[in-house]
């Protein structure tokens, strides 16, 4: 018997439209899913350099655009994930460039970072981040996708 898919209620948002032409909601879906381990109510948004980098200083105290932040309000480890996931449109063209990757990787990468993030897996010290890098991996590796953190070692 198939295990079934954690229940997701999404909403995506295109602020910065310049993507949102590339990626359907069925494929952002899609990849939210793979990453899911329990039932959530997320919201991915995709923003401009401004607004991005509006939120890293306002939440984080760091003045630049990054390329995902997370904002988990799910206290209750048995509750539904509930969570934002914003990810920086002009930040990870550039790091699609830095990596030689394509745009499809690397976005499914950061969602299923933020998603990861959202269901309280971290990377703070080297053991957590170790941890979630190969979950990553995994299951960027079920979609086809090649491990993100290969282009580090070059």
């Amino acid at each position: 018997m198939i295990p079934s898919k954690p229940p997701l209620a999404l909403c995506v948002q295109f602020p910065d439209p310049r993507l949102e032409s590339r990626f359907s909601e069925a494929q952002l879906r899609h990849w939210v899913g793979a990453a899911l381990f329990a039932p959530a109510e997320l919201t991915l948004r995709f923003v401009a350099t401004e607004e991005g980098r509006m939120l890293n200083r306002e939440y984080r105290g760091k003045d630049y655009p990054t390329n995902v932040l997370t904002f988990c309000y799910t206290e209750d480890a048995d509750a539904t994930t509930q969570a934002d996931i914003v990810l920086c449109t002009d930040v990870l063209k550039s790091e699609v460039l830095e990596q030689e990757t394509t745009l499809e990787a690397h976005v499914a990468h950061l969602v299923i970072h933020g998603v990861l993030h959202a269901q309280g897996y971290d990377h703070e010290d080297d053991d957590e981040a170790a941890e979630m890098e190969q979950i990553e991996a995994d299951i960027l590796g079920t979609l086809g996708f090649a491990d993100p953190y290969a282009w580090e070692q070059k």
